[in-house]
Formats: structure tokens, C-alpha cells, sequence
């Protein structure tokens, strides 16, 4: 009938309550182009994607949040057998090992339990994960100018390092946690949604293309091969072209 391929699924929760379920979450510039777009669905679909992606671009602006999160000490190996053992272990390991925190103005920050394929980036919005190794990358991308920001958008579309910017760090993460900075004045000159958000203390968050608001931390887990599904995982991708025209 065909392969059986185990995926790596993700919790998303708040101090009180799970939030759902995933497999990728953004936050910052990836969540506000997305609220944007929400706001604007009057307009056709590659349209208001494309103006709240430039929309977004023009009014750049970083959050300030505090992340904390839980390192894989797992050596990456590949049969089945270590898979489960991994999986077992990681089970064990997580109150032993010692939380990692970082804070300051990030532009993006992703989390990635599947190398998130897609016409736009070929290589994967996170090339270094798998379907199913027990991990999640977790990307930031620190305050920088537009400039250098849209060549670190560019790279997604090649076959190029996308992270290969003093700016950008990658993380391979049990856990993570992002505790949003709340802001004591707004800007003048920030949009309208922002605005409402950031009244509201609510914030956005991309949870697998769905926009999410939440006002408080949001802890995200790994569940590692938590699904089975009909599938074959390709490690190797052989070179493909890819064109965007949105940058």
C-alpha cells in the first residue's frame, strides 16, 4: 500500500491552556504579514499576500521577547531502532538539562519540527530538521537593517545558505519558550493592527499558515513521531530551480 513514514508533531500552549497542535510557528515578521493579510481578505488572495508582504517589509520593526529554550543533546542517527530509543530518551532527559535564554529585538523567529517545503524556498524554511529526528530548529533572526533583511529573504528562494548571516542564529530544541516584551508607548507611525494588538496585549503568531493571538508566553514541545503517516522522507533533495517575484 505504500510507506509508513512516523512525523514529529508539536504542542503549542500557554500558561493555561494548549493552544493546538502543529508542525512550524512564526513569530514577528512571518505573523504580522500574516494578521495584515487577515485584515484585508476583501482583496484576492495573491494580492493581499503580496501587499501585506510589502506592507509588512516598508514598516519593518522587531519585537522584543525573551526566548528560553531546551538544547537536543541527541546524537542524530538514522535507523528506526535508534529513532525509538531516541524518542524514549528524550522523554527522560528534559528536567535534567538546563534551559538556555536569550533576549533582545528579533525581526523572526521560527520554529520548525518539518523542513517546511515549498515552491519559495526548495531547500526548506528549516533544511536542517526532518520529518521525524525528535527535534524542532529554532531560528532567529536578530534586529538588522531592510537591506540585509531581504537578502536573508532572498536566500529562501535559491539554493544558497539562508542563515549565513551574522544576524541570523539556528538552534537544534527539545523546547521552546517565547515570552513577548510588552511595549510602555506605541509609535505614531505603526499600523493600525499593530496598534489594536499591541492595546489588546494580544500578539500574532503563523502556526501553520493559521494567525493565532496570544497575550501571554507560549511554550512550544516537540512530540517526537507522535503521527504515522503514508509517506516517503526525502533526506537528499536534488537541485531545483525556484523564481520568486514577491522581493
Amino acid at each position: 500500500m505504500g510507506h509508513i513514514q512516523p512525523v514529529d508533531v508539536c504542542t503549542f500552549s500557554s500558561p493555561s491552556k494548549l493552544l493546538r497542535f502543529g508542525f512550524s510557528a512564526m513569530f514577528g515578521f512571518g505573523a504580522r504579514t500574516l494578521a495584515l493579510a487577515e485584515k484585508h481578505r476583501w482583496m484576492p488572495s495573491n494580492q493581499r499576500k503580496d501587499f501585506a508582504f510589502i506592507k509588512t517589509l516598508a514598516d519593518l520593526t522587531p519585537e522584543e521577547c525573551e526566548l528560553s529554550f531546551l538544547p537536543l543533546q541527541i546524537p542524530q542517527e538514522g535507523s528506526h531502532e535508534n529513532d525509538r530509543k531516541k524518542k524514549e530518551k528524550t522523554k527522560k532527559k528534559g528536567s535534567k538539562d538546563q534551559w538556555h535564554k536569550i533576549q533582545g529585538h528579533f525581526l523572526n523567529v521560527s520554529i520548525m519540527a518539518i523542513p517546511c517545503l515549498c515552491s519559495m524556498a526548495p531547500r526548506g524554511l528549516a533544511p536542517n530538521t526532518r520529518l521525524n529526528n525528535g527535534s524542532m530548529a529554532l531560528i532567529t533572526v536578530q534586529n538588522t537593517s531592510r537591506t540585509e533583511f531581504i537578502k536573508h529573504l532572498k536566500r529562501y528562494a535559491s539554493m544558497k545558505n539562508q542563515f549565513n548571516f551574522p544576524f541570523v542564529e539556528t538552534y537544534t530544541v527539545q523546547e521552546v519558550k517565547v515570552q513577548p516584551r510588552l511595549k510602555s508607548g506605541l509609535d505614531a507611525k505603526e499600523d493600525t493592527y499593530l496598534n489594536a494588538a499591541s492595546a489588546e496585549g494580544n500578539h500574532p503568531w503563523n502556526i501553520d499558515g493559521d494567525l493565532i493571538k496570544e497575550a501571554s508566553e507560549v511554550h512550544v514541545r516537540v512530540h517526537p513521531q507522535l503521527i504515522n503517516l503514508y509517506g516517503v522522507n526525502t533526506d537528499d533533495l536534488e537541485s531545483s530551480q525556484a523564481t520568486c517575484n514577491c522581493i
